[in-house]
């Protein structure tokens, strides 16, 4: 109250000098300019970090396919003259965004040799500079980039180390982040060493980074036959069956963590996957759900185990579900269950929800062990399996199962229950 008073005295004192033909003015503004309120979020990524069938270990075998997705990685182009280099501020000529300094530096054989074609590149022109491409991506698909990497010749290691990123242009996130040829030191020409790294995008658009770190004087590193390509992973297991393994993501079509096209009594295997819940700290729910039981062909063993099943193709009727054992366990990452290791779950490949707790930014292991038959915890705490016992009513009958993961944040939502979550397939529990 007193400060109202106060200021309604000002205001009179102010009308007062107006009137007598002197303006004054006592003028005061505080201004909090851009105040933001952001939601929060649960980005839950799933990755699938190995898998065993009957103990035979996924032999992950991956494959560069596709084109080049980098304009000029050779620094080709625009041509300089044989012995001669040139600078480039500007990404109209080279197809490469100086981000920092004079330019990018083209050489044809100044001083070293490329390692293919005619020319490369160097970072610290006139000064040390930051070159970067844009390149189009796809989000969860895994790519691999390449360069060859070069100190200068005849130059110290502090004039030869060079940075690269790998950035989400959409927030600027670093995917990968290194430091090449600390250490370097240029011998009497170019001695090229391949840099291989593996990523995988998270958005539509994503950033290649390469800066000059040494000493800001016109000497540096060298870069030659930069490529990102895309990457795809395929996984076989030597006694048969196919699996794919891939790194932190969003799960997509197409990724199935067991695909076994001739499973025998006493067939076993093991999968280790991680969930990560971002910041936050959030409730997960693992759900399966049953999406064919089948009864295919029926055959003369599985006629006679099972006379009255006479319905081919029908959901339901399939037997081989009625064998197929699951044991669900929180991992220490290892993928083997031990002793302390709670099973989660421990019964028939069913309709079925497990639900954790994931601290945000930490990860969570999840282990599986599957068996066509008996499965049991030995003392030790070893997954035994076991096929004995008269299975012919499941020849030639196929299951498949969806495997779904929900998350949600743990603040608010205390007492939440996996029952209750709006998953597919899965009737509400209120």
């Amino acid at each position: 109250m007193k400060k109202i008073i106060i200021s309604l005295g000002v205001i009179g004192a102010v009308a007062a000098i107006i009137v007598g033909g002197t303006y004054a003015l006592f003028n005061d503004t505080e201004t909090s300019a851009g105040n933001v309120f952001t939601a929060g979020s649960i980005d839950l990524k799933v990755d699938h970090k190995s898998s065993t069938y009957n103990g035979e270990l996924c032999d992950k075998k991956c494959e560069e396919t596709g084109s080049n997705l980098v304009v000029n990685g050779g620094f080709e182009t625009p041509d300089v003259p044989t012995g001669g280099w040139a600078i480039y501020p500007n990404a109209s000529l080279t197809s490469w965004t100086v981000e920092a300094g004079d330019g990018l530096e083209i050489q044809d054989h100044a001083a070293g040799d490329p390692h293919s074609g005619s020319q490369l590149g160097e970072l610290d022109s006139n000064n040390s500079s930051i070159i970067s491409q844009q390149i189009t991506t796809v989000a969860g698909q895994k790519y691999r980039l390449t360069f060859w990497y070069s100190p200068r010749p005849n130059r110290a290691a502090g004039d030869n180390t060079i940075g690269m990123d790998v950035k989400v242009v959409s927030n600027s996130a670093v995917i990968i982040n290194d430091t090449i040829g600390a250490a370097s030191v240029g011998g009497s020409n170019t001695t090229w060493q391949l840099k291989t790294y593996d990523f995988i995008a998270t958005d539509t658009n994503t950033k290649i980074v390469f800066s000059d770190l040494g000493t800001n004087n016109s000497y540096g590193g060298y870069l030659d036959d930069i490529s990102v390509r895309t990457l795809n992973c395929s996984t076989t297991f030597p006694g048969g069956g196919t699996c794919a393994l891939w790194e932190e993501k969003d799960l997509v079509a197409g990724d199935t963590f067991w695909t076994f096209n001739d499973v025998k009594p006493g067939d076993r295997g093991t999968n280790l996957v991680s969930l990560h819940a971002s910041t936050n700290d959030a409730f997960a729910c693992l759900y399966v759900n049953n999406t064919q039981d089948n009864e295919n062909v029926l055959i003369n063993p599985e006629t006679k185990a099972v006379p009255q099943d006479t319905t081919p193709g029908t959901i339901g009727f399939g037997e081989l579900s009625k064998y197929l054992n699951v044991i669900v366990w929180p991992d220490d990452g290892d993928g083997i269950h031990q002793i302390g290791e709670t099973p989660l779950y421990n019964g028939l490949i069913k309709t079925e929800l497990i639900q954790l707790s994931l601290t945000g930014g930490n990860t969570q292991y999840v282990g599986f062990a599957w068996c066509a038959g008996t499965q049991t915890i030995d003392i030790n705490g070893n997954i035994l399996c076991s096929g004995v016992g008269n299975q012919d009513d499941a020849q030639t009958d196929s299951f498949l199962a969806d495997v779904t993961a929900y998350a949600v944040q743990q603040r608010n939502n205390t007492g939440f229950d996996c029952g209750q979550a709006d998953l597919p397939g899965l009737e509400r529990q209120d």
